[in-house]
C-alpha cells in the first residue's frame, strides 16, 4: 500500500501557519507500515486540486487529505474529490444533527452555510468529528482509497486517533518499530564517525540522524510483523551505540529531557523553584509542560531587570554594578535567592544576552551563565551561544535543564 499526503490551504502555501498535519500523518503511516512516498500542498483552487488529485492517484494506492473541509466558499475539498470520483454529495442527517448540537452546547445560532458541511459523497464512511463540525470522510472506489480529515490539528489528531487507525491496520501485516535515542554534548558528524562501520553496513534495522543546535536524536527502525523479533533486534543495535557513546546519551526511551528531570525530581522528593532572565519564563514553561510537575515544581521567577534580581531574589546591587548583570556571580545568587524565597531544596537560574543588541567588548552576544543552588552548594557554568535571539534562548534553556539533570542522576 502506497500513500500520499496533500494538505489543502493556500494559507500552507503562504506560510501564515505550519503544516504539522503532514509531519503527524507521516509519523502515522510509518507505525502501520504503509509506505508514504510524496506529500502536496496545493491552495484552495478547484483546477489546481483536481490536477493534483489526478497526479497523486497515477502512482499512489491511498491519499489523505487535510483541510478545505470548512463551511465557507473557499473550502473546496469535498468537492472536488467527489466530483473526481464522479460521485453525488448527499446530506448525512446524524452529521447535520451533531452539527446543530455543536452550536447550541455552545448557545450560539448554526450559521445557515455550515449545512455544507453535512453533505457527504454518497456511500462514503463519515468519520465523526468529536470536537468541530467538519466530518472525516472514506471513500473507497476503484481499488483506490481517499480519506477526508478536517485541517485543525486539534481536530484532525483525535480524529485519525479514533477513528483513522483502526481502518488502517488492514492494509499492512507489517509495522514499523523503532526505538529513540537522545544525544547531548555530542555533534551529529562525530556520533556518525564513532559508528562509521554500524551505519555503513546498516540493512536491518535502519539508523537515522537527526540534529537539533542542543540535542541529536537516533532513530533505529525495523519493519516486522511480529513485536517480540522486532524489539530483539533494535535492542542489539541500541547495546552496540551503548558501548561506544553511553557518556553522551540522555534518553533511551524517547523521553525529553524535562519529562526525565520531572520524574527524577519525584524519585528523589525535590522540589524545584526556577529564576530566569534571558530566559524569560521558558525553562518554567518546559517543565510545567509535563504532567505531574505540580509534585516537584513550586515556583518560578522571572527577573528581567536589575530591579527584579533584587527585589524579588535579594541579589545584592553592589554585585550588580561590580560584576554586571551577565554574569556568574548574579547567576548564583539569583539560584540561591529562588532557594530562600520559595519552597524548594533544588534551583536553577540563568542570565544572558540574547541580542540583538547588550552585546560589550567582554560579553557578546549569546553568553549566558546558568546558576544551580542544590544540598548547600551552589555552582554556576559558562555558556557562549550563535544564532538569533530565539535560538540562543531556546539554547540556554536546554542547558539550564541539562545542568539540572547531570545534578539530579
Amino acid at each position: 500500500m502506497v500513500a500520499e499526503v496533500i494538505c489543502v490551504g493556500t494559507e500552507l502555501l503562504l506560510g501564515q501557519i505550519v503544516n504539522t498535519n503532514a509531519q503527524y500523518i507521516s509519523q502515522k503511516l510509518a507505525q502501520y507500515g504503509i509506505d508514504l512516498y510524496y506529500q502536496t500542498v496545493v491552495g484552495d483552487n478547484y483546477d489546481r486540486l483536481k490536477k493534483a488529485i489526478q497526479i497523486a492517484y497515477s502512482r499512489s494506492d491511498m491519499i489523505i487529505f487535510t483541510g478545505g473541509l470548512g463551511p465557507t466558499s473557499d473550502d473546496i475539498t469535498k468537492e472536488v474529490v467527489s466530483d473526481f470520483f464522479n460521485i453525488e454529495l448527499v446530506e448525512d442527517k446524524d452529521t447535520l444533527k451533531h452539527i446543530q448540537s455543536f452550536f447550541e452546547m455552545r448557545k450560539r445560532e448554526m450559521p445557515e452555510i455550515n449545512k455544507k458541511q453535512a453533505l457527504v459523497p454518497l456511500g462514503s464512511i463519515i468519520l465523526k468529528n468529536d470536537f468541530g463540525t467538519a466530518p472525516g470522510v472514506i471513500i473507497e472506489k476503484d481499488e483506490k482509497v481517499a480519506i477526508l480529515l478536517p485541517g485543525p490539528p486539534y481536530e484532525l489528531k483525535p480524529m485519525f486517533e479514533n477513528y483513522v487507525e483502526n481502518y488502517l491496520k488492514k492494509f499492512s501485516n507489517k509495522r514499523i518499530f523503532s526505538k529513540i535515542i537522545r544525544f547531548t554534548g555530542i555533534g551529529e558528524s562525530s556520533i556518525e564517525e564513532q559508528l562509521k562501520d554500524i551505519i555503513l553496513n546498516q540493512t536491518d534495522p535502519t539508523i537515522a540522524l537527526y540534529a537539533k543546535p542542543y540535542e541529536v536524536t537516533m532513530r533505529i527502525s525495523t519493519k516486522k510483523d511480529n513485536q517480540e523479533i522486532a524489539y530483539k533486534m533494535l535492542d542489539q543495535i541500541v547495546t552496540k551505540v551503548k558501548e561506544r557513546l553511553e557518556k553522551f546519551i540522555y534518553s533511551y526511551d524517547d523521553l525529553t529531557i524535562e519529562q526525565l528531570i520531572v520524574e527524577q525530581l519525584r524519585r528523589k522528593g525535590l522540589i524545584l523553584s526556577v529564576a530566569e532572565s534571558c530566559t524569560g519564563g521558558l525553562i518554567a514553561n518546559k517543565i510545567t509542560d509535563v504532567p505531574g510537575a505540580s509534585a516537584v515544581f513550586d515556583r518560578g521567577f522571572i527577573v528581567y531587570s536589575n530591579q527584579a534580581k533584587i527585589d524579588e531574589l535579594g541579589v545584592p546591587e553592589e554585585l550588580i554594578k561590580e560584576y554586571g548583570a551577565v554574569s556568574s556571580f548574579v547567576a548564583e545568587k539569583m539560584a540561591e535567592g529562588a532557594i530562600k524565597n520559595s519552597n524548594a531544596n533544588i534551583s536553577i537560574s540563568t542570565t544572558g544576552i540574547a541580542g540583538p543588541t547588550g552585546a560589550t567588548d567582554k560579553k557578546p552576544i549569546g553568553l549566558v551563565y546558568v546558576g544551580i543552588c542544590y544540598d548547600g552548594k551552589t555552582e554556576s557554568f559558562e555558556y557562549r551561544f550563535v544564532g538569533d535571539r530565539k535560538t540562543i534562548k531556546e539554547n540556554a534553556t536546554f542547558a539550564a535543564l541539562e545542568v539540572l539533570r547531570k545534578k539530579i542522576f
